[in-house]
């Protein structure tokens, strides 16, 4: 009985155990299931798409949209609509043609589009273009505006082995597509989240809509790395993916608000953005519309984009890297201007110069301090009562003769211009006599009598005035005029102009365009002393006419401002047109200050007969093939300080790399420690003018001594690189105008493999081969800074330092604090394997391109064992003002520099070699003069030279003992050639057909056609180790 006993409770044992497993188990499964099914519903909550993004949402008036209201949960993202769209079941069906990369769509049964009728029928289809772009098209059957037909891109391509392939998904209902790489990887996806692919029970993204004044189409992301699109203050260089937000993209005179996140649309409008994959590979996506329109980046990861006016049409860009994404965009769309050589220098501004003198004043201010110092601006203030090609009478008398003196101390000057021409004075009647048109009215009996009659030269015009800065209307030329009329007059007036002010650049500024008041009761300027109390323009906002400016969906351009506001406010009426009627402003608003560049930049070359350059406030993809860009009227806050950092890196992304931002704030009272660090931060940004508003106190260098060294000592820092920044402006404005390589780039461009650079916001790449940290907060005495990591941590580059701080040692890569007092420079550190270009700093440009050069050497050992060591480098060079046309044409000298040190049973030898190329457009002769190699810089040089061994071509080379140094300490090497060494005169030999190197050294002559040689042997020698220069052969 006892062993029948234990046997029962043995078999009940085990027979609990089971029951208990399986009560496990299932409740394991009741687990899994609920947090499947909270993952769906999560995923369901990234996935929405807004359908009430005016505001005052309620579930009634949702639901009459046909939509869904559910109410956001605790944990859901920031921003999750309420009422959202039933976007997966909303679309088209598709249906194949006979041509293959062509489908017709058909309006499904889905919900319907909450703003205007969905088009029935639309057309899907998709090309390539060249080697590596595909354009995906999305279009009604019947003709619609297209920006593509207005913006003159060249539409190049850059060859890659990178492709990309188009799916369409043709047996669903809605139909979707995606973008795919040669690998699988999914870019661009309309139909399901890709986190499951298979499952069938998550959301489709859906949501393709296409209306006449409501188009948008949704797509989820191969990853959360999204940079781009714009203009907008974007505090961080990566957007923010864990949560919805919407940024508007419509060009407006708004300022740029730091304090928080701020969403509004600015002055340009750049639908392009860059996304970086999880490999480290990346792409780009420009949708090219010029409508109002907005983007709003949702949690999945993903987008919603959506326009009001013209087509989808979109175009892939598959890199793999980020330099050739922005090579491949910038073919695209245009490579940008090469600005001329002084226009790299520091540039002075203000707003409110009471007088000549005052300007004379501030001017001799700074250049008392002996601070390098280029440009000096006058603003608005110059004219008489505001009103362009005019100077004022009273206080501005000998401003021409100014100028001219300007000139003589090698120094230059830059006007602004507004598109406002008032339309009672002279300019504007010489523009009507000579065919000129402006932005006007469709029909007369819109024209605004009350206004209109006031002028007897508009009177009998459609033209539409409104109110700027002058004191009485103002017109708005049509820079799109078909009959170039209107571009033919502005080339003429910056003509005339020219001859009594000799300026050497242009500042374009209010052309978006501005107009002041528009549809206000009481408009500021009304509580202005300065400005008359004139009547503002209004647009239609009832009846049939309203339809332009108060369309069905109105974008984030209008919801994120409010009750009152229109697509008009600030800006003139959307019904107006141009084009000589041809084109509604509802269309090509966005386009004004892009065409407004492009003739101005024509008018520049012509009044002045030189390069020069143009800055323009609004700006369009491929504004930076005519114009440089300033971030807009900022503020004098540390945020500010701050936004410039990314703001400067984005227009690099825009194809824009002469950028920069209003030094130490336009608006509001700069305190002397940020003032500072603005002057030290703006020193690396290609265009770099401190520049304030009216009634402010003045705030350049001179008015703190503090400011005043720093701003010196950040100066001279630039200047003594100028060569290398001019460099990357042709191997960045020559790689920027010739590649599309970018200046002030993003750190993860260098280092796409080390997925801590794809958060970097506070600091940046100067070209390819120098890092800064800036100092950016108040009462900062150090910084924190990553160091990238590239391959492993023996084989990887890495920086020297080149600020105060252990000058030419190397710095630790990862995390690091750098010590940054304010008598420091920005903590600054140049990558190994660089050479970089330099020159003496001098007061101006013009000084400084007399000054001979040296080389910056900093090697990078190849295997971690100093068995090799290389760096390489290249020095453009060209007259620094002639007009480039064509850069390949452009008359100019590039050398380039290629160090090796090898070691060899333990004997040392380094190579410099120094390869000399020269192109030239017509004869010889117009080659520029060059300046010669004055001394050597090497880091972490191995031992020290015998100076009294140096070689070139064999026989003895001088060199200045005195000067020359080597520190067994620093490993710092410094040699002085006793003459300063001419590597820039060519020696014609032989024709083309010949080709026999003479001296080891052929150049080619891409467009003369010629070939020269040169020798030059440079040999340092010391016991059992030898350097040599020897020239090598460059194409």
């Amino acid at each position: 009985m006892a062993l029948q006993s234990q046997s029962t409770c043995f078999l009940i044992l085990i027979f609990l155990l089971l029951l208990s497993f399986i009560i496990a188990t299932m409740g394991l499964l009741v687990v899994l299931s609920s947090l499947l099914l909270l993952y769906s519903v999560q995923a369901q909550d990234n996935l929405r798409i807004d359908c009430y993004p005016e505001g005052g949402a309620n579930q009634q008036g949702c639901e009459s949209r046909g939509c869904t209201w559910k109410a956001a949960g605790n944990f859901d993202p920031v921003g999750t609509p309420y009422c959202f769209m039933k976007a997966s079941e909303m679309g088209y069906i598709a249906s194949a043609t006979t041509n293959g990369n062509e489908w017709s769509l058909t309006k499904n049964s889905g919900p319907k589009s909450p703003w205007g009728s969905d088009l029935p029928s639309l057309k899907f289809s998709f090309n390539d273009i060249g080697d590596s772009v595909i354009n995906v098209r999305i279009e009604d059957y019947q003709k619609r505006f297209e920006a593509s037909e207005l913006v003159d891109f060249p539409r190049n391509t850059e060859s890659t082995s990178e492709r990309l392939s188009v799916k369409v998904n043709n047996d669903s209902n809605p139909f979707s597509f995606a973008v795919r790489r040669d690998n699988g990887l999914t870019l661009f996806d309309t139909s399901i989240d890709r986190a499951e692919p298979s499952n069938s029970s998550f959301p489709s993204l859906g949501g393709l809509i296409f209306a006449d004044k409501f188009i948008q189409i949704a797509t989820t992301l191969p990853s959360k790395n999204m940079y781009g699109w714009g203009e907008h203050i974007h505090q961080e260089i990566k957007h923010d993916l864990s949560r919805y937000t919407s940024w508007g993209m419509f060009a407006r005179d708004e300022p740029p608000n730091s304090q928080g996140l701020d969403t509004k649309n600015l002055y340009g409008v750049h639908p392009f953005y860059m996304v970086m994959e999880s490999n480290g590979q990346a792409h780009g996506v420009l949708i090219l519309n010029s409508n109002a329109q907005e983007v709003t980046t949702i949690p999945a990861p993903g987008y919603v984009y959506r326009t009001i006016g013209g087509i989808l049409d979109i175009y892939f860009f598959p890199g793999p890297s980020p330099a050739e994404v922005i090579r491949q965009y910038t073919a695209f769309v245009g490579r940008p201007m090469l600005p001329a050589y002084w226009a790299l220098g520091y540039q002075l501004c203000r707003y409110g110069y009471k007088s000549l003198q005052d300007m004379k004043d501030r001017v001799d201010a700074v250049r008392n301090y002996q601070i390098p110092f280029d440009v000096a601006y006058a603003d608005i203030d110059y004219m008489e009562r505001y009103k362009d090609f005019t100077v004022g009478n009273d206080n501005w008398g000998g401003f021409g003769d100014y100028v001219k003196q300007m000139h003589d101390w090698g120094m230059h000057n830059i006007l602004i211009f507004d598109p406002a021409i008032q339309a009672d004075y002279d300019s504007f009647q010489r523009g009507l006599d000579n065919g000129a048109s402006f932005i006007e009215w469709e029909r007369n009996d819109e024209v605004m009598r009350s206004i209109q009659d006031l002028y007897p030269m508009a009177k009998n015009t459609k033209i539409m005035l409104a109110v700027v800065w002058p004191d009485r209307h103002v017109g708005f030329p049509d820079f799109l005029d078909p009959t170039n009329k209107t571009q033919q007059w502005w080339i003429d007036e910056f003509k005339r102009y020219h001859d009594n002010v000799p300026f050497d650049g242009a500042w374009i500024d209010m052309n978006e365009p501005s107009s002041f008041g528009t549809n206000e009761d009481h408009p500021f300027f009304f509580d202005d002393p300065d400005h008359p109390n004139i009547e503002p323009l209004r647009c239609p906002t009832s009846g049939p006419d309203a339809d332009w400016d108060i369309p069905p969906y109105q974008t984030e351009a209008v919801y994120h401002y409010g009750y009152g506001s229109i697509l008009a406010t600030k800006t003139v009426c959307m019904r107006a047109v141009q084009g000589r009627g041809g084109l509604r402003l509802y269309n090509t608003h966005n386009l004004y200050g892009w065409s407004e560049s492009r003739t101005t930049q024509k008018a520049v070359y012509e009044a002045t007969g030189k390069r020069g350059v143009v800055i323009s406030r609004s700006t369009y993809p491929s504004s930076g093939r005519y114009a440089g860009h300033w971030l807009g009227d900022n503020t004098a806050t540390w945020e500010d300080l701050r936004s410039a950092v990314v703001g400067a890196q984005e227009f690099n992304l825009f194809g824009i790399p002469y950028v920069g931002s209003d030094v130490c704030g336009f608006n509001g009272d700069a305190s002397e420690e940020m003032c500072l660090r603005w002057q030290q931060l703006g020193s690396f940004h290609s265009f770099f003018r401190n520049h304030n508003s009216k009634g402010l106190p003045y705030q350049d260098p001179a008015v703190w001594p503090s400011v005043a060294a720093a701003s010196k000592k950040a100066n001279e820092f630039r200047y003594s690189m100028l060569p290398y920044l001019y460099s990357i402006h042709y191997s960045l404005h020559y790689s920027a105008t010739l590649k599309g390589d970018t200046v002030v780039r993003p750190v993860f461009f260098e280092y796409p493999h080390d997925s801590e650079t794809l958060g970097l916001s506070e600091q940046f790449m100067w070209g390819p081969s120098i890092m800064v940290i800036p100092a950016l907060y108040q009462g900062q005495t150090e910084v924190e800074g990553y160091i990238p990591l590239d391959g492993t941590p023996l084989l990887t580059y890495q920086f020297y330092s080149i600020y105060d701080y252990n000058y030419g040692q190397k710095v630790p890569i990862g995390r690091s604090r750098f010590p940054a007092p304010t008598t420091y420079n920005s903590p600054t550190f140049v990558k190994s394997g660089s050479i970089i270009p330099r020159s003496p700093p001098a007061l101006t440009t013009v000084s400084s391109r007399l000054l001979n050069f040296n080389l910056l050497v900093v090697p990078h050992d190849a295997d971690g064992s100093y068995n090799e060591r290389r760096a390489s480098g290249n020095l453009y060079w060209d007259d620094g003002d002639s007009v480039v046309e064509d850069i390949s044409k452009n008359p100019h000298t590039e050398t380039s520099f290629s160090y090796v040190y090898a070691q060899d049973q333990g004997k040392g030898n380094l190579t410099l070699s120094v390869g000399f190329g020269q192109w030239f457009f017509i004869i010889l002769s117009q080659a520029p003069s060059q300046p010669k190699l004055e001394y050597l810089e090497i880091f972490d040089f191995p031992t020290t030279p015998t100076y009294t061994s140096f070689t070139i071509d064999g026989k003895a080379l001088s060199i200045n003992t005195q000067k020359s140094s080597y520190s067994k300490i620093t490993k710092i090497l410094i040699v002085y050639f006793g003459s300063p060494i001419d590597f820039s005169t060519p020696v014609t030999l032989l024709s083309l057909q010949e080709c026999k190197p003479s001296h080891g050294l052929l150049l080619y002559l891409r467009c003369s056609r010629q070939i020269v040689s040169m020798s030059n042997l440079l040999h340092i020698a010391n016991g059992d180790e030898s350097y040599d220069f020897i020239p090598i052969d460059n194409e």
